[in-house]
Parts: C-alpha cells; sequence; structure tokens
C-alpha cells in the first residue's frame, strides 16, 4: 500500500471500535455536563467536517497521500488547521464517547486521535515532498489547535 492505506485502515478499525462501543458500553457515569459537552462536540465536529469536504473538494482521499492532480488547499477551515477532517473524527469520536458516557470509547477515541496524528505527519511528509510551499504553510497553520498544535 504505497499510498499510506494502512493508515485509512486502522483510522476506520478505530472509529468503528468507537462508534460500536458507545452504545454496547455505556452509562459509566451520570453527568448532564458531559452530555452537554458531547452534544456541542458532536456539532462542532459535524460543522468542521462539512466545511473540510467542501473546501477539499476533489483533492479528498482517505489515504494520506494526495492524489496525482491534487492541488494544495489552504484556504476556508484549511486556513485555520492543516487537517480539519481528522479533527473533525477526533472531536466527534470524543464526543460520541462521552454522550454514551462510555470509558472503552473515550480510551479508543484517544487512540485514534493518536493515530491520526501520526497519519497526518505521514501525509505532511508526502505534501512537502509535492508542494515545495507546504513549508511554509506548515509554520503559519497549526496541525490541529488553531495558534496552538
Amino acid at each position: 500500500m504505497t499510498k499510506g492505506g494502512m493508515w485509512a485502515v486502522a483510522q476506520m478499525v478505530l472509529l468503528a471500535a468507537v462508534l460500536a462501543l458507545g452504545p454496547v458500553w455505556s452509562h459509566e457515569w451520570a453527568s448532564a455536563a458531559a452530555t452537554n459537552c458531547a452534544r456541542t462536540l458532536l456539532i462542532v465536529s459535524g460543522a468542521i467536517a462539512v466545511c473540510g469536504f467542501l473546501t477539499l473538494g476533489r483533492n479528498l482521499t482517505p489515504q494520506p497521500k494526495p492524489r496525482a492532480q491534487a492541488t494544495l488547499i489552504r484556504h476556508g477551515v484549511y486556513s485555520l488547521v492543516r487537517h480539519p477532517l481528522y479533527l473533525s473524527l477526533i472531536l466527534g469520536s470524543i464526543g460520541w464517547a462521552m454522550f454514551w458516557r462510555s470509558l472503552p470509547a473515550l480510551v479508543l477515541a484517544a487512540v485514534l486521535a493518536f493515530v491520526l496524528d501520526a497519519k497526518a505527519r505521514v501525509e505532511e511528509h508526502w505534501l512537502s515532498q509535492r508542494f515545495p510551499e507546504y513549508a511554509d504553510y506548515a509554520r503559519r497553520v497549526r496541525r490541529f489547535i488553531p495558534w496552538i498544535y
């Protein structure tokens, strides 16, 4: 898998596990605040995902290696974070785990976050090889959290 397909497989397996474990192993703690936080995370996750999909357009691929005809996107949500779709998956999986109040799902959401961070680093390597201007973009725009990380 020369395009990094194993990263996409790992991402999908972990995401499926988070989605499944939430309702299966749930209600481990009682908290209205957790439910409200979960709803907020899920809404924000969805908004980021929609913006990311619309902005990325035909450049979208589940694999970290960019398509042959890809262009470097630096506008829209990509002017705030370099990987908004990964960010939406992280926020959404945490929100899902919190909504169901599932500790196993929350742990897997954290593992997913680490996997997506590693996948982003691999993707950035390929992007910097493909687009000389990527290094400057990466210096100005953070990976997941605007102005922080």
